[in-house]
């Protein structure tokens, strides 16, 4: 978005762009990648500098550990909620068997489209071919004619 149509000034503005994604906060994790990595939020550049006490390293790491936790946390509840929305629309998976004989979907298979004037009439799915292996649960070999193969 800050590049010309030459795309020649991205070297330019690649530190904006790393501070920027490094300093916005996940959704999932509710803290900046910055702050998950360093405990807290990079400098913008403009504030003064604190004079105070550096962090001890007893001091810094429960502090690294509190929030890591606390990201860790927020991303199982993120999954959960994920899954439980896929959930919603996953059905039971076919347990195919060798010699099974099933329907083969047209809807990525180029071979069965040519000379089709529209998708719109062309058919879900093709003739029963056999079941030749079972590779996993999502994946199965068929035993296809010759014609099919190319």
């Amino acid at each position: 978005m800050f590049v010309d149509y030459c795309q020649e000034q991205w070297p330019d503005w690649l530190g904006i762009a790393e501070f920027a994604y490094n300093n916005k906060v996940n959704s999932s994790t509710k803290v900046s990648h910055f702050m998950a990595n360093n405990g807290r939020n990079p400098r913008m550049g403009f504030e003064m500098r604190k004079k105070g006490k550096v962090l001890r390293a007893e001091e810094f790491a429960p502090k690294m550990k509190e929030i890591q936790e606390e990201a860790q946390a927020a991303l199982r509840k993120a999954q959960e909620e994920i899954k439980k929305q896929a959930d919603r629309y996953r059905g039971e998976v076919e347990e195919y068997k060798v010699g099974n004989m099933v329907l083969l979907s047209t809807r990525d298979l180029k071979w069965q489209m040519i000379r089709r004037r529209t998708d719109k009439l062309t058919e879900r799915s093709v003739e029963p071919y056999k079941v030749k292996d079972i590779i996993s649960l999502n994946a199965i070999e068929l035993e296809l004619p010759s014609s099919v193969r190319s």
